[in-house]
């Protein structure tokens, strides 16, 4: 949810100022643009060299960046600029200043400027923070729309145990990811996608796979967070790439390793989509050596893989919601409805190998959803991106109705 962002980071002058380090590095991380302003007391604590470095970006800490040129920096601009604001740590006195609009540092002037979201961390000794004033202060705040990250408690600068210390910087992330997607429609749900082949090993060089290359999973992992889930994606060997700060991906191998992966997490998913493309078969032996070759024929004895989304569908709750896939070549509407019943799923999605640019290799896909009532949707190719879209709109209706 922070990539591409541009987020104002305002540090002032407490010994937590050496946490807001870490926390640019977390931003930068998420994929959000940076930058950084610095209160003049602030810069005992933490050096303007070292946050620029981390952000990649200037850092500003003065009105005027030079008096000899005149030059200044327009903190109109930069409270303008942000798509939101968190100044970490927040002292009692930056605090205090914040909440009577006494502007007499750039930080403070910005904030004033702003028009974005403006998260505060405060972060203090006990006694201050307990202190009526700063009470009054962050209530203050809130009424103005500010947004106060609590501190937490624990072993403070002063020696004293407490409430007061800032909240760590990955509890600051995870605060205004909770925010940002508190009203999304998936926001609090889990989600649990599955993508790509799995290989069944012959030996420890060959084995047996298909061609589904795990976009389509990957994609509706993708549109899942950006609804505001928790996603868990697990997914058969893919050169597909996600970005693991925002979806949870478990890499698995087999079949076997996939239903495993997936009963781990089932219990706790709310909604589950089975987009991989699951082996039927295994070879009912693996060589523990490489198979040499001996004869013009080599037969290979299967046996069939569990099925995991029937399986699934045997356990599922009245509370839980479960999609799967199907990829047909004949008598497609007929062969999908079945499934729906067989595998007490709540739609599936159907491809058809017969669709041109469909399926497996192809970056579009063309589907037709099929709910538990056989009412049928058809969608016209669109690319996998959009597709994904499509799916998790059907599904927000159905778990919304």
């Amino acid at each position: 949810m922070l990539k591409g962002k541009k987020i104002l980071l305002g540090i002032t002058g407490s010994i937590a100022a050496y946490k807001s380090a870490f926390l640019v590095r977390l931003l930068v991380k998420s994929g959000a643009e940076v930058r950084v302003i610095l209160t003049p007391s602030a810069k005992d604590f933490v050096t303007p060299l070292t946050l620029a470095t981390l952000s990649k970006n200037p850092v500003e800490t003065e009105f005027v960046e030079s008096l000899e040129t005149g030059e200044w920096v327009n903190h109109v601009d930069l409270g303008l600029w942000a798509d939101l604001m968190i100044i970490a740590p927040a002292t009692a006195n930056t605090i205090s200043k914040l909440a009577l609009g006494r502007c007499d540092n750039l930080l403070v002037g910005t904030y004033l400027s702003s028009t974005c979201p403006v998260y505060i961390a405060p972060a203090m000794d006990l006694d201050m923070y307990k202190h009526g004033s700063t009470k009054d202060n962050l209530d203050k705040l809130q009424k103005y729309g500010n947004i106060i990250i609590q501190p937490g408690t624990g072993e403070l600068a002063s020696g004293l145990h407490g409430e007061g210390r800032m909240a760590e910087p990955e509890e600051i992330i995870g605060f205004i990811v909770n925010d940002l997607t508190k009203d999304l429609p998936l926001h609090g749900k889990k989600v649990l996608v599955t993508a790509g082949p799995t290989y069944e090993a012959i030996d420890p060089v060959r084995f047996i796979g298909n061609n589904s290359s795990g976009k389509m999973g990957f994609e509706l992992a993708k549109s899942a967070a950006n609804l505001g889930a928790k996603v868990t994606l697990i997914s058969g060997p893919s050169s597909e790439k996600i970005d693991e700060t925002i979806v949870d991906r478990i890499n698995v191998v087999s079949a076997e390793e996939m239903l495993r992966a997936c009963s781990e997490q089932f219990t706790e998913t709310d909604i589950v989509i089975m987009a991989a493309a699951v082996a039927d078969y295994t070879p009912l032996e693996k060589a523990t050596e490489k198979i040499k070759k001996k004869t013009d024929e080599w037969n290979i004895d299967l046996k069939p893989t569990q099925d995991i989304l029937q399986q699934l569908g045997q356990q599922k709750s009245n509370k839980q919601f479960l999609v799967g896939f199907a990829l047909e070549t004949n008598n497609e509407i007929e062969n999908a409805k079945k499934k729906i019943k067989k595998k007490n799923l709540d739609f599936i999605v159907l491809n058809s190998l017969r669709d041109e640019q469909a399926g497996f290799g192809y970056h579009t896909n063309k589907i037709t959803i099929i709910d538990k009532q056989n009412n049928l949707e058809v969608f016209e190719l669109k690319n996998k991106g959009e597709v994904a879209k499509d799916i998790l709109k059907k599904v927000v209706n159905l778990i919304s109705s």
